[in-house]
């Protein structure tokens, strides 16, 4: 068992970008494992039920030749997290073709293992069946036969113990399903038998980059050494540096309470964490405290589809239309549901969206307007595509045309960026499963890939 462990994480997300050179600085250290994230729910439900990355494949390859290049012939094991954004199987085989790609083109050679994380619909519906799923939150309802059999791949957020299975088997490559974020950190440590409070908290912490740095960004890379009883976490770009507040700040990032974490079989008491400077910018943590649960519980995801979308966006700059905005955009809806009578409103929805004067908070802006023009982008949700673009067509022209009391012009209200300025979206997913499954047994499948290593 090595004494100390480092874990080198590159970015916050695969594709994102980071320097070289700082990861660069991070391989003059002996290091145990590069390890990234290259997932999250934040983008909504559409990439899981569409089966499409989050980010292109030319920056996933840019970065992943940076990691495959440098950490395949030292032998440094490389663990993606969360392949392809969602974690599914497109999104796995999306990655492995890169991955093939770029050790084809360099000559390289590498043990390469995935570890699924779909479920098939049978399977749900047969724990469903059985009482093992239940709603995350209580504002989830509970799930019915209709909304397992609509949904598009079911993926379910593995722990650490996969991944070092595939760690004790030799992979020189892990491309992980969909991962609890945390856990492809914490199997490094854990293969190395180090305390998974530590390796887990420390997961938390690496997993998004440099984020946790001064100042923060998920672009950079980010050094992590797990000791007996503390871990320390450190900068790799000179540009940048760790905090003790920098740190506990990050501790406390995307969670429902300040010092509780539930993970998949887990959870991790962070009530006695102390952090401290040991040395400039090197920022050690201890106290972090793994508790197994007695039922171990993964979280499943799933997607399915719901509608159809058109948009447009145009600018408004006359001061009287302005301000009266709303109430005519609400005209504007009941003439287009009065032209289309014969179709039934529960079939469609329109939607306003004024940036620059209640965007983003709409009826909850507490902010008076004061401004000379916004931006406002409405959009039509229907049940097919074809319905979605008639009647964002049709708002379009009798928004664009109305005749408002006291307007000085008979030319257009919009002003549109681009044309064509209507915009097909196309399908709209809304997350059909975000529940917790009872397992007994690693659900987990590990496949070892011989033909990414010719």
């Amino acid at each position: 068992m090595s004494k100390h462990i480092r874990i080198l994480s590159p970015c916050g997300m695969l594709g994102y970008g980071f320097p070289e050179t700082s990861f660069l600085n991070g391989l003059k250290e002996e290091i145990h494992g590069i390890v990234v994230d290259a997932g999250s729910t934040d983008a909504g439900p559409h990439k899981l039920g569409a089966g499409v990355p989050i980010v292109s494949r030319r920056a996933a390859k840019k970065d992943l030749e940076i990691l495959l290049k440098n950490g395949v012939p030292k032998k440094i094991p490389i663990i993606i997290g969360s392949a392809g954004g969602a974690g599914a199987k497109p999104h796995v085989e999306w990655t492995l073709e890169i991955i093939k790609e770029i050790l084809n083109e360099n000559n390289l050679k590498a043990n390469t293992a995935v570890i699924w994380a779909d479920f098939t619909t049978e399977e749900i519906l047969q724990a469903n069946k059985a009482n093992k799923i239940n709603p995350l939150s209580s504002n989830i309802p509970e799930l019915t036969t209709s909304q397992i059999e609509d949904s598009f791949n079911i993926v379910a957020q593995m722990g650490h113990e996969p991944i070092v299975e595939a760690l004790e088997q030799g992979a020189d490559v892990i491309v992980c399903g969909r991962a609890y974020d945390p856990s492809p950190f914490a199997a490094v440590g854990a293969f190395h038998q180090k305390d998974l409070g530590l390796s887990y908290h420390l997961g938390k912490i690496l997993e998004c980059g440099a984020l946790c740095a001064e100042p923060g960004t998920t672009k950079d890379s980010i050094l992590g050494t797990i000791h007996e009883d503390y871990f320390t976490v450190e900068s790799l770009n000179p540009k940048r540096k760790c905090t003790t507040i920098s740190l506990a700040a990050h501790t406390f990032y995307e969670k429902e309470h300040p010092y509780i974490l539930h993970g998949p079989g887990f959870t991790l008491d962070l009530s006695e964490c102390e952090f401290n400077e040991t040395l400039p910018g090197v920022i050690s943590v201890k106290n972090s405290k793994y508790i197994k649960n007695d039922q171990h519980r993964i979280k499943l995801e799933a997607a399915k589809l719901v509608a159809y979308r058109t948009f447009v966006i145009a600018g408004i700059r006359d001061p009287i239309l302005l301000g009266s905005i709303e109430d005519i955009e609400d005209i504007v809806i009941q003439q287009v549901q009065d032209y289309y009578k014969e179709i039934p409103q529960e079939d469609y929805q329109i939607n306003f969206y004024n940036y620059g004067k209640n965007g983003v908070l709409g009826n909850k802006e507490t902010t008076a307007f004061h401004g000379h023009e916004i931006g406002v982008m409405f959009e039509v949700i229907a049940k097919t595509q074809e319905l979605a673009t008639s009647i964002c067509a049709t708002v379009r022209s009798t928004f664009l045309h109305y005749g408002y009391e006291n307007r000085k012009s008979t030319a257009g209200n919009l002003a549109f960026p681009f044309a064509p300025s209507d915009v097909e979206f196309g399908p709209v997913y809304e997350f059909s499963i975000y529940h917790l499954m009872e397992i007994t047994e690693n659900p987990f499948r590990i496949e070892f890939l011989e033909e990414v290593l010719q």
